[in-house]
């Protein structure tokens, strides 16, 4: 009888041995770590293996380690955390190649800044071809006006210059610019945009929304090359932050055609799911080829961006009522709303998910209301219809967004960026519905959080940071800036990647440490979720794993 139970013992071993040898070796092991996984079957874990682009075991590191071959690279994490890649949900990253390419004005103080730096810029980069640059904010000046070209002229007057706005909304043009686009006292303000005047009718030089691509239409394409340099900068920059995905709002079908270029090479390092720009011959193109999904999911496209209204900053947010700041001024609708809806349609036929730039209430409600209509027309079962931004809500349709279906895609650097004049634009009685995170995960919609940059910092801990206490760096306001919509930090964690999965109709791929699951990684030095908030706005990123290849590793 002791015979046959230790031969018994001996079968067992052999098959589990023979099981475990039947499985692929790990290529990358990570143990030592502290791994949170936002799997409900399992929370936590020590260690896990990956296997090219999929996760191929979770648990503790006795578990873990036999999975190892010849050639698996193992890391000891001492002590890190690792959580589900950080994914983006709303951002320009071809933007930012951009943005890192030209003059930054992020941070700028005073227009006198901005003009040291333009000129700094002009004495650095001689010759007569275009300026651009972007990132500054009236409402961080002592004086909250616009600029305007008599900032810029005194500085360069033979190139032109344009540079924009942080919100991308507004955009300031020196003369030589406003003459090459052919803008003067008798231009007519375009559709959904304005060209502010001086008391006597003329160009100040700032331009909003559609106002802005007056000037920008004439300016020259950039090369094969500068479009590759600018791709590559965004996407290391990326790396550098912890994001292993972005979802890319507004891309034209050239850059389409581009990402596929390299992933079809191997040499995407970014997970890209694109929302396709409303411009004729963009939609044209992706109608007519449908759904794009490489075989290794690394590049997505199966959505459309519409543009319902302008932001809040450039008083160019379509409201339900005037501005407390500008009696008579409602913002713009920067699209007709009959091309959104029949544009929508189109989409939703050819295969595609609708997105929409909405920030304020009566942009947003305008969007409820043509997703509802589609709803109804179409028999849709699950369309996952986006509103970009949803900043500024009425709290009767705040429960219209799970009724319908729609997922707000949020940021809530936002929140913290505009809170400080938030309330001269809206008065205080208007701020109820204002990045209302927590009361749309109550009503039950579906959120995803991103950071809009370049508008914002790439820095999701940032977001994490002011999703947790809705303050500045410094803990103003004391308690959080309608501190009800304060969310909790697995919460937060959640939406910026279960949250952006489930926009991108990936949540059975991504969003989750879970065995099958892609394998995209970001480790930190200290837990997200339980540390003190402050404490996020010095954590480091240890290392950013993007489809089971380290593409970021902390010196």
């Amino acid at each position: 009888m002791r015979r046959s139970s230790v031969f018994l013992a001996i079968i067992i071993f052999l098959s589990g041995c023979q099981s475990l040898s039947n499985q692929p070796a790990a290529t990358i092991i990570l143990t030592g770590g502290t791994i949170i996984t936002q799997n409900p079957a399992q929370p936590s874990a020590s260690a896990l293996a990956l296997n090219g682009n999929r996760i191929l075991k979770v648990g503790d590191d006795k578990s873990v380690i036999p999975f190892a071959g010849p050639d698996t690279r193992t890391i000891d994490l001492k002590g890190a955390v690792v959580v589900p890649g950080f994914s983006d949900s709303h951002c320009h990253l071809y933007g930012l190649g951009k943005a890192l390419s030209e003059i930054n004005l992020n941070g700028t103080a005073t227009q006198a800044e901005v003009a040291e730096r333009v000129a700094k810029a002009h004495s650095e980069l001689p010759g007569t071809s275009w300026l651009q640059g972007r990132g500054w904010d009236q409402n961080d000046w002592p004086i909250q006006e616009y600029p305007t070209k008599n900032l810029l002229d005194p500085i360069v007057n033979d190139r032109p210059v344009l540079i924009r706005r942080v919100d991308g909304h507004a955009a300031l043009a020196n003369s030589k610019a406003l003459e090459l686009a052919g803008i003067d006292k008798s231009t007519p303000d375009p559709e959904g945009g304005q060209i502010l005047r001086d008391e006597k009718g003329q160009p100040t030089g700032l331009l909003i929304d559609n106002g802005v691509d007056l000037v920008r239409r004439i300016i020259p394409a950039p090369s094969t090359a500068e479009i590759a340099r600018r791709v590559k900068l965004a996407i290391e920059h990326c790396h550098r932050f912890g994001i292993t995905g972005v979802h890319e709002a507004g891309v034209s079908w050239e850059r389409v055609k581009y990402y596929s270029m390299l992933a079809g090479a191997g040499n995407l390092d970014l997970r890209i799911y694109g929302l396709l720009d409303d411009v004729p011959e963009t939609l044209e193109a992706g109608f007519k080829h449908g759904p794009l999904h490489t075989p290794d999911q690394i590049l997505t496209v199966r959505a459309i961006k519409l543009y319902a209204d302008g932001a809040l900053g450039s008083r160019g947010a379509r409201l339900l009522e005037d501005y407390c700041d500008h009696p008579g001024h409602r913002g713009l609708f920067v699209t007709d709303a009959e091309h959104m809806r029949a544009t929508a349609k189109a989409a939703t036929e050819a295969g595609f998910q609708v997105g929409s730039h909405a920030i304020g209430d009566e942009a947003n409600r305008l969007m409820l209301d043509i997703f509802q209509e589609l709803n109804q027309t179409l028999h849709l079962e699950d369309p996952r219809w986006r509103i970009e931004h949803s900043q500024i809500l009425s709290l009767a349709d705040i429960p219209r967004f799970a009724e319908l279906g729609v997922i707000a895609a949020m940021q809530p650097v936002h929140c913290t960026s505009d809170m400080d004049w938030a309330d001269e634009r809206l008065c205080t009685n208007r701020l109820a519905g204002a990045y209302a995170w927590k009361s749309l995960l109550k009503s039950g919609a579906h959120i995803c959080f991103g950071t809009d940059f370049p508008v914002e910092r790439v820095d999701p801990l940032a977001g994490l940071y002011a999703a947790r206490t809705r303050t500045h760096p410094n803990g103003e306001p004391q308690g959080g800036w309608q501190a009800q919509e304060i969310l909790d930090g697995a919460t937060a964690l959640e939406l910026y990647t279960i949250g952006s999965a489930y926009a991108a109709f990936m949540e059975d791929h991504l969003g989750k440490i879970e065995e099958g699951f892609l394998a995209d990684l970001t480790v930190l030095e200290g837990n997200p979720v339980t540390c003190d908030p402050r404490d996020l706005l010095t954590m480091k990123v240890k290392m950013t794993v993007v489809a089971g290849k380290i593409v970021y590793q902390a010196p």
